[in-house]
């Protein structure tokens, strides 16, 4: 995995500058662009970290950007770093998902504070898509008359009436359920419910 990044991108090399020499003092990997054009040439999804991003830039500007990322399934976090900001704006950028929007100039230890902030979130998504994932995995794993059976049970629909509806036996609507439980190592059919609901694989 690739070590984890604040992303700036500013039109104005002092700024640029002066982020990246007080987040590279504080530890942190940093790649800066003068566009939001540049930036998107070098978008990896899969790279962890945050983006501080300015308002306004020359071409696609900030807000375009983050629509175009939103777009794009990209969930970085980001935080806006603008003189330019207001009411408005803020809320905007906010309701479309920005984590923050600090207003220039900033001082240091609360934008590293923000910084970090940006990163806890963005490894606890990454961590809750891999959940997602290794969830998605388990359903993989079942045949489709189990998830025929599958989508009976968890609505509440009876044995006898899953056997009726897809023609097959009592008993192999039984044993169909049991290696459902087991593949999905989950105990009752209420887990089983809960685990499909998260994965969007079936109508509960």
């Amino acid at each position: 995995m690739k070590a984890p990044t604040v992303f700036i991108v500013d039109d104005d090399d002092a700024v640029r500058d002066g982020l990246g020499f007080l987040l590279e003092t504080a530890g942190y990997r940093v790649q800066s662009f003068s566009s939001a054009e540049g930036y998107l040439q070098t978008l990896d999804p899969a790279h962890p970290g945050c983006l501080l991003l300015d308002l306004r830039l020359p071409g696609m500007q900030g807000a375009q950007l983050q629509a175009e990322l939103n777009q794009r399934g990209a969930g970085i976090p980001i935080i806006f770093l603008s003189a330019h900001g207001d009411i408005p704006t803020t809320v905007r950028t906010i309701q479309a998902g920005a984590l923050d929007f600090l207003t220039k100039p900033i001082e240091g230890g609360k934008l590293l504070e923000r910084v970090a902030r940006a990163m806890e979130v963005d490894t606890e998504q990454r961590c809750q898509e891999e959940e997602l994932r290794a969830k998605r995995q388990v359903f993989a794993r079942l045949s489709e008359r189990e998830r025929d059976v599958l989508a009976l049970a968890i609505n509440g629909v009876p044995n006898k009436e899953i056997a009726r509806t897809l023609g097959i036996s009592h008993r192999t609507v039984e044993v169909h359920r049991s290696r459902i439980l087991l593949k999905t190592n989950t105990a009752t059919v209420l887990e089983l419910a809960a685990l499909a609901k998260d994965c969007g694989h079936t109508k509960v």
